[in-house]
């Protein structure tokens, strides 16, 4: 099942999430696309900088949460851009080939295990000579994740976390390859950000707005709190703050690949 998104909670850290979105659509070198899609835009915010930079562009976003989708299309970014609802998949298979000028996917591509294997379809989707750029995360051995799968593997939460999504993503050297296999000149790169961040249990609450949201909203509403109470603390032994706030590197794999012609 997929989680159900809080648009909110996703937004408390927005500039922190935001600025792999700016340094991945910087190196889309594209001067007047057409039509431009952002696969995943979540509640807009970011989709509505597409608008900004193509402002002669058919901008669209697509989600798969109805929260989010709600969110952007209640925002002003929807005077600019046209949001639907549907699954990453299902768009891709419906999307007529060779339609897209610039094709863009934000940390969405690691929640889909079989990615990879969707390579070939969001080529076949963008226009020759166009832009397929995306970018996921790349922090899966971090702390803050193998305490939550620590976490969750302990009683009495195994019994209702086991199969829960869990985010996953490849090397850039394996984007990079597969791309140029399907004739795209690519540019892969990766970047560890060093997040800064302040307030009560600051980790947790990056944490809960994405990659362990499906795990905290599996368990039942008697287990949960009591959850939530061992993983703070535990995270906030890994992540101390020592005065000047908590720092959370976050490494992040890109690929910007430009379609032969």
């Amino acid at each position: 099942m997929s989680p159900a998104w809080d648009p909110e909670r996703y937004l408390a850290y927005a500039d922190e999430r935001g600025r792999p979105f700016l340094d991945l659509v910087g190196r889309v070198a594209a001067a007047d696309p057409r039509v431009v899609v952002d696969l995943g835009c979540g509640p807009g915010n970011l989709t509505s900088l597409l608008a900004d930079r193509w402002p002669a562009a058919a901008i669209t976003g697509v989600d798969s949460s109805d929260a989010m989708i709600r969110v952007a299309s209640d925002s002003s970014a929807a005077e600019r851009v046209a949001f639907h609802r549907a699954d990453l998949r299902d768009w891709l298979a419906a999307a007529p080939p060779a339609g897209v000028d610039v094709l863009v996917s934000n940390a969405t591509l690691q929640w889909l295990p079989e990615h990879l294997d969707l390579l070939p379809g969001l080529v076949r989707a963008v226009a020759p000579g166009g832009w397929l750029a995306f970018q996921v995360p790349g922090n899966h051995d971090e702390p803050s994740h193998k305490i939550r799968a620590e976490l969750a593997a302990e009683a009495p939460y195994a019994a209702h976390t086991a199969g829960v999504a869990r985010p996953a993503a490849h090397p850039a050297a394996t984007y990079l390859r597969a791309l140029q296999a399907l004739g795209c000149t690519v540019d892969a790169w990766e970047t560890t950000y060093l997040h800064v961040l302040h307030g009560a249990d600051p980790v947790f609450t990056w944490v809960s707005g994405t990659g362990a949201r499906p795990t905290l909203q599996a368990l039942p509403d008697d287990l949960r709190p009591r959850f939530e109470d061992a993983f703070k603390a535990r995270l906030r032994a890994a992540y101390p703050d020592e005065g000047h706030g908590v720092v959370l590197p976050f490494r992040r794999i890109f690929a910007v690949a430009r379609v032969g012609a």
